[in-house]
C-alpha cells in the first residue's frame, strides 16, 4: 500500500505550517554557493502546494524569511528578494487557477519595493479564493509580532476601545498578524534542526511537530505524506485523558 493510500482522509490537519530549512547545506553538498539551493528550493515549494491540494489542507504556512535572515550576507539577501519577485509572477496564475488565496504576514515595509508591489498585486488578484489560503511568513519573527499585538492591544485599552473584561486569549488572537487563520496544527522542520526558530509561537502552542533530517530542497511528495501520517499517529489531547477522548 502506498503512503497516500494510508492517511486516513477524515483526520487532515487543517493547518500546516513548514520552517524551510537546509537549502544552504543541500547546495554546498553539490559543491555549489549557498543561492544555489535557494534556487532549487522551489521544487518543494511547488510539491507542498501540490500535496496540500490532494489531501484537502486548507491552510499552509511557509516560512520563507526571518527577521533575523536580513542579517546574512547582502549577496543573499539580494537573490533571496529577486527570486521572491520571479517566483510570485511564475506561480500566481497557477495559484489562482487552483484557488489558492496568497497570504503574508510579517512587516512588510523592510521589503524591497519590486518584491512588496509584486506581493500585493499577487494578494489583491487571489483575494477571493477560498480553497486553500497560502501564507508566506516574509521579514517575519513572532517575538516581533507578538510585541506588535501587545502594542496594539494597549493603544486601544487607551483610547477607551476595549475595557478589563475584554483581555482574553481571543483579543490576542485578533490583533496577530495570523488573525485569519486557524491554529497551527502541524509543524514541520526540514533539515534535522530541532528548534523553533521564532515561527508561530503562539499559534502552535497545540501544534503537532515533526522534524525530519531531509533538507527543504528534497521534501517532496512522499516526505510530506510521512509527516501526515505521523501526525494521524498521535493523540491529540489538549490537556485532557485518553479516556475522556474516548468516551
Amino acid at each position: 500500500m502506498s503512503l497516500v493510500e494510508q492517511i486516513d482522509k477524515n483526520n487532515i490537519p487543517n493547518h500546516v505550517a513548514i520552517i524551510m530549512d537546509g537549502n544552504g547545506r543541500w547546495a554546498k553538498k553539490s559543491g555549489k554557493e549557498r543561492t544555489f539551493g535557494h534556487k532549487s528550493s522551489l521544487g518543494a515549494v511547488r510539491s507542498s502546494i501540490e500535496t496540500c491540494r490532494k489531501l484537502g489542507i486548507k491552510n499552509l504556512t511557509l516560512y520563507a524569511f526571518s527577521t533575523e535572515n536580513w542579517n546574512r550576507p547582502k549577496l543573499e539577501v539580494n537573490v533571496l528578494m529577486t527570486l521572491l519577485s520571479s517566483a510570485i509572477k511564475d506561480e500566481i496564475n497557477e495559484l489562482h487557477k487552483n484557488g489558492i488565496r496568497l497570504n503574508v504576514i510579517g512587516d512588510l515595509s523592510k521589503l524591497p519595493k519590486k518584491a512588496y508591489n509584486d506581493l500585493t498585486k499577487a494578494m489583491e488578484k487571489t483575494k477571493d479564493n477560498t480553497d486553500c489560503v497560502l501564507t508566506l511568513a516574509l521579514s517575519y519573527g513572532s517575538k516581533e509580532e507578538l510585541l506588535h499585538a501587545i502594542k496594539s492591544i494597549a493603544k486601544k485599552y487607551k483610547d477607551g476601545e476595549i475595557s478589563d473584561n475584554d483581555f482574553n486569549e481571543e483579543l490576542v488572537h485578533q490583533n496577530l498578524y495570523t488573525h485569519d487563520l486557524p491554529m497551527v496544527d502541524l509543524m514541520i522542520r526540514t533539515s534535522g534542526e530541532t528548534r523553533i526558530s521564532n515561527f508561530l509561537l503562539w499559534q502552535i502552542a497545540y501544534a503537532e511537530l515533526y522534524f525530519t533530517e531531509v533538507l527543504w530542497p528534497d521534501f517532496n511528495e512522499e516526505e510530506f505524506y510521512k509527516a501526515i501520517l505521523n501526525y494521524q499517529n498521535r493523540e491529540r489531547r489538549f490537556g485532557k485523558i485518553s479516556e475522556q477522548l474516548t468516551n
